[in-house]
């Protein structure tokens, strides 16, 4: 009973917190704006400047509801990941996912000067379908090849070097079509590929939030079978799960959720594997019924909260969203292995 009364005061204050700095990513920027103005802006106040309402509506809330679901999408796919490898290293990177999706957005806008297309540089709704379904189509076939080396092979150690192969060699694949492609399709892939939250409008936001909505929210009914097979196969099946069907699917809504974030901002480092263990370490469980709203959470926190040490002060750009996330999201890795392995001497 105690500990349900925790969670639920900790759930709060991190709602909270959510939307504090979800608020301060529309006041914080190179134009600092008053949060009165922005609460005026958001409820549809005529008494803002028409400035403040662009800047706010048009620049800053799509920034900030793509940090949000991006940080909540890689989050929840990382657990699912985990979980059903039971690999604490398993993630969206480490497994080579991102790069899949990657590499199908790569042969999209690599290649795309060939048959006279410049997605990248296309706001139109066909665009925006051609880079995710590329990304999608990408990660999935990534997902399809690890999740047939881990029927064959039960080592999970094996499974992950193969996912880290698998990352180099589609790095590789990338680099030979960097080479071949245009200038022009080579800095605008580039530029993608640094990561950033802030190259949505607010229909590709509206857009990414619906659908990434919808995947997290069938994660959520997966709790109750995730927990089941935390203690195995043999009492998941007694309990009545079938775990060749939650494998199946639990890859792909992760594998969605990876493809769609990726398609939109970037290969996004660290979250999707450092959010699980910073929700594993402080609520100290593996029940993921209690994990998931706190990954839901923490994952919008974390990266709502790079976002904003993102923006450089007094100008009208962002370092790399890579850049920050792994210099956060290591350091949480690195404490969370190093006090797993100090509770495990004692």
């Amino acid at each position: 009973m105690q500990a349900r009364i925790n969670n639920t005061f900790w759930y709060l204050f991190f709602a909270i917190l959510l939307v504090v700095l979800f608020l301060a990513n529309l006041w914080y920027g190179s134009v600092l704006i008053g949060w009165a103005d922005v609460l005026a802006t958001l409820f549809g106040s005529d008494d803002v400047s028409t400035t403040t309402k662009v800047i706010v509506l048009e620049y800053r809330l799509p920034q900030a509801i793509t940090a949000m679901i991006t940080g909540i999408a890689l989050g929840i796919s990382g657990i699912l990941l985990q979980t059903i490898f039971r690999n604490p290293l398993a993630g969206p990177s480490v497994l080579g996912i991102s790069s899949g999706a990657s590499l199908g957005v790569a042969l999209v806008v690599l290649l795309g000067g060939t048959f006279s297309l410049d997605l990248l540089a296309s706001s139109s709704i066909y665009s925006e379908l051609g880079i995710v379904l590329s990304a999608v189509i990408g990660a999935l076939a990534v997902l399809m090849i690890i999740l047939f080396v881990s029927n064959r092979i039960g080592n999970v150690v094996t499974v992950l070097i193969i996912g880290i192969m698998i990352g180099y060699a589609v790095s590789a694949i990338v680099g030979v079509m960097q080479f071949f492609s245009r200038a022009e399709e080579l800095h605008a892939y580039v530029l993608w590929g640094l990561g950033s939250f802030s190259k949505t409008n607010i229909n590709q936001s509206m857009f990414l939030l619906v659908t990434g909505g919808l995947g997290i929210v069938m994660a959520l009914f997966l709790a109750k079978p995730l927990n089941a097979s935390l203690l195995g196969d043999q009492y998941a099946k007694s309990v009545g799960v079938n775990t060749g069907r939650l494998q199946t699917v639990v890859i792909l809504i992760a594998g969605f959720l990876i493809a769609l974030s990726t398609a939109f901002t970037g290969p996004i480092a660290f979250v999707g594997l450092a959010v699980p263990h910073l929700a594993r370490s402080f609520y100290q469980t593996s029940n993921h019924r209690v994990l998931m709203p706190a990954i839901i959470l923490m994952g919008g926190i974390l990266t709502l909260l790079c976002n904003l040490i993102a923006r450089l002060p007094g100008y009208d750009t962002s370092l790399p969203i890579n850049a920050v996330t792994s210099v956060i999201g290591a350091p949480i890795v690195i404490w969370v292995i190093v006090k797993r392995g100090k509770m495990k001497k004692t």
